[in-house]
């Protein structure tokens, strides 16, 4: 071995051997739990929120300098903002001899994440307009998060979410000074994040993944992916809060899901099974979910085919509708027609009561319902579906700002798209009627009889075409 390489094999095990002497020195001589309130009192005035270790506190100097906490606490303004069972975190060794504590790695152990959006509209991890200066900058290369759970509630909606089993891998987290409330449009970070499941208080998903990036204020959510309803979802999120008012992107899509998965939790019983396909292409602008309501533009989408409708035989109810005079389109509509607003649409309907003292079953062969949204209003552009030997179609719109319906109209339609039949919904969504020549009926009450019968045929052929779309004659 040459001499120089000998050097360099002395200096590096002289280096270990520090090292090692430096551990076992910290290990018996320094007691870092003496420094709690000091650390306390820094990591506070760096989040500008209160936090607090409630375990003890551990060193080690392998791979790098490594301070452990235990049992970690996060709150602001009274609420908990974010606990770990621990954080472990990398403090870099050469700015230590300046006096200058610089981390640059955060791992956390079964961390729990609590975000709340207040009547008042703040978040509850934005800074106090009592506590006054400016927040420091901060910039860390890592930023590691193992078994981890995020809970969301909006106080104003009463919407929320909670994910679990969450693990994410966050580098370049940048988060520059700032003054007064809110810290989006100062972050910046990349991120690859994955979640078990996510649940709201109807719904669950599972297998969340998305790549996040943010830069001043704008992050792109991209390669979303999650299974829901039986299908596999995916789509991106674009969210901008670099302006007074947040402004949001989305695009999504869910081939093949299972109607039956979204409706389990409506009726006591089956009421339809299929799969069908959704999309969404939406633009958002607002502070809170009615301003959200306000601004949507875009498109919604469901289409399906050879969907199974239990209780009733509906084109056995069609035939024998002069006969009786006692059918009801909207029990067929309410569900179906509306589509992927259906559940916000049909909150007044009885949708138990369409099965119960019924029979047979009928194939829905196409659905299609399609919606073009403008300023919170949907407006049917596409919306219709066909068993083996009728059609049924609707017209009008949704005011999901109102809530109401606006100028709704289902029509049984003939071979040439006229209307045999029509059926006027109007009110709120909570408690919907149906127009009659005389008289006003509640949508949720007892069966209806069917309001009015339209001769759709004239001399010559001629008639008012109802329908033109895409879903074709039996």
């Amino acid at each position: 071995m040459s001499k120089s390489l000998k050097n360099i094999s002395f200096a590096i095990g002289a280096l270990i051997g520090f090292l090692v002497l430096v551990a076992i020195a910290l290990r018996l001589f320094f007691d870092v739990n003496a420094y709690k309130p000091r650390i306390e009192a820094a990591a506070s005035r760096t989040l500008g929120m209160e936090v607090s270790v409630a375990g003890r506190l551990g060193i080690d100097v392998f791979p790098g300098l490594l301070v452990t906490l235990e049992d970690v606490r996060i709150r602001n303004r009274g609420t908990d903002v974010a606990s770990a069972k621990k954080a472990r975190l990398g403090i870099a060794f050469p700015p230590l001899f300046q006096s200058e504590v610089r981390i640059g790695m955060i791992a956390l152990e079964h961390p729990r994440i609590s975000i709340e959006k207040g009547l008042d509209g703040r978040f509850n991890y934005e800074k106090s307009e009592a506590a006054g200066g400016t927040l420091p900058a901060l910039n860390l290369a890592k930023i590691s998060l193992s078994d981890g759970t995020l809970r969301y509630l909006d106080k104003q909606s009463g919407k929320g979410f909670e994910a679990v089993e969450c693990n994410s891998e966050v580098s370049h987290f940048q988060l520059s000074a700032r003054e007064g409330p809110g810290i989006m449009k100062y972050l910046s970070l990349a991120a690859e994040t994955t979640c078990g499941e996510v649940r709201t208080k109807d719904y669950a998903a599972s297998d969340l993944k998305f790549l996040l990036t943010g830069k001043e204020g704008v992050f792109d959510f991209k390669q979303l992916t999650m299974k829901v309803f039986g299908g596999q979802g995916s789509g991106s999120i674009r969210a901008d809060f670099v302006g007074a008012v947040p402004l949001y992107w989305v695009n999504y899509t869910l081939p093949q899901f299972r109607i039956e998965a979204l409706l389990k939790t409506v009726p006591p019983h089956k009421v339809v099974e299929g799969a069908l396909d959704f999309s969404a292409q939406l633009s958002l602008r607002g502070k809170t979910v009615n301003e959200l309501r306000q601004t949507a533009q875009g498109r919604i989408t469901l289409r399906g085919k050879n969907i199974t409708l239990y209780g009733r035989d509906l084109d056995q109810a069609f035939a024998r509708f002069e006969s009786s005079q006692n059918f009801n389109l909207v029990d067929v509509g309410a569900y179906l027609l509306t589509g992927p607003l259906g559940l916000v649409v049909t909150k007044g309907y009885d949708f138990a009561r369409l099965v119960q003292g019924k029979g047979g079953q009928s194939e829905i062969r196409t659905l299609v319902s399609d919606w073009k949204v403008e300023h919170g209003v949907a407006r049917a552009r596409d919306v219709a579906m066909a068993t083996k030997e009728n059609r049924v179609a609707l017209r009008g719109a949704l005011d999901l700002v109102k809530e109401r319906y606006a100028g709704v109209t289902l029509a049984w339609i003939d071979a040439q798209g006229c209307a045999k039949v029509r059926q006027k919904i109007r009110g709120t969504f909570w408690k919907p009627v149906v127009e009659r020549p005389s008289t006003l009926i509640a949508l949720a009450g007892p069966a209806l009889k069917l309001l009015k019968q339209v001769k759709s045929l004239f001399p010559g052929g001629e008639c008012e075409v109802f329908y033109a779309g895409s879903v074709a004659s039996p």
